[in-house]
């Protein structure tokens, strides 16, 4: 019968096997052109003015920031759905 590893006696490796590093996951494989890259949900801090800003044209308003945080980034001028910021708005969303 094989032998079942025991729990550490000493509490310090308790505590050191408990808050081991966490692994980094593995880089995720490259998007194929023309597929959507996938969305990461994220908590930002924006000041309410910029907020206003992109909100009172409706429904959107994230995409819009996403829009522009690519274009300022120099990743593009233009969003995943093929429009620029200015261009989007309410009626663009499905």
């Amino acid at each position: 019968m094989p032998k079942t590893p025991r729990r550490p006696t000493d509490p310090m490796a308790a505590a050191e096997a408990a808050f081991k590093p966490a692994r980094k996951p593995a880089p995720a494989a490259p998007v194929p052109q023309g597929v959507p890259a996938p969305r990461e949900l994220v908590s930002i801090r924006i000041d309410r003015d910029v907020l206003d800003y992109f909100q009172e044209d409706g429904p959107g308003w994230q995409e819009r920031i996403n829009a522009a945080l690519r274009e300022a980034a120099g990743l593009s001028g233009l969003s995943e759905e093929g429009k620029r910021p200015e261009e989007l708005n309410a009626t663009n969303d499905d």
